[in-house]
């Protein structure tokens, strides 16, 4: 199936310190596989101790022999990349930063389907309600339903007079 890994003392300390200084699961993984193959368990051994395939442990002894630790980190995220492009994220901290009346809609706070909608017709991307409020969490912003009242839209001075004139007609009861 492959020789195995035999490491010097040097490299044993390099990995048994990697591995548990690693955030990183598959790190911790990667560290283990070169540490057991070194300790001459087979393939199929190591696979099973630690709940993987043959192929990820053949695949990471080989990555290991060829680039040594460094090659134990992931190479990229798993996953699709995300839509949402360093334009789009620019384009939507300029938006929410800005007045939506100022560019000419009739509403002066956003709303994530509002938001959604702006931005999609600036740069034709189009997500969700839901995937704009992750967004704009991921980029620090807090996001919260609006508190519609009157302060500031009312007369203060009539306001208070007929406060007061109530709580007067309420005693009189």
């Amino acid at each position: 199936m492959g020789r195995g890994i035999k490491l010097t003392p040097e490299q044993w300390e390099e990995l048994d310190r990697l591995r548990f200084t690693t955030p990183s699961a598959d790190v911790f993984r990667n560290c283990l596989i070169i540490l057991m193959s070194d300790s001459r368990d087979t393939i199929p051994v190591i696979a099973k101790h630690l709940g993987c395939g043959t192929d990820t442990v053949i695949r990471v002894r080989r990555l290991y022999r060829n680039g040594g630790v460094n090659a134990l980190y992931p190479i990229k995220p798993p996953g699709r990349p995300c839509r949402a492009t360093t334009g789009f994220l620019r384009h939507m901290r300029q938006a929410v930063q800005t007045n939506p009346l100022t560019l000419g809609y009739g509403f002066s706070t956003w709303s994530a389907m509002r938001l959604a909608e702006h931005l999609a017709k600036v740069t034709g991307v189009r997500f969700s309600d839901d995937q704009i409020r992750r967004l704009l969490h991921q980029e620090g912003f807090s996001f919260h339903r609006p508190k519609h009242t009157l302060k500031g839209k009312r007369d203060e001075a009539a306001y208070e007079k007929a406060k007061k004139q109530l709580i007067r007609l309420k005693k009189k009861q």
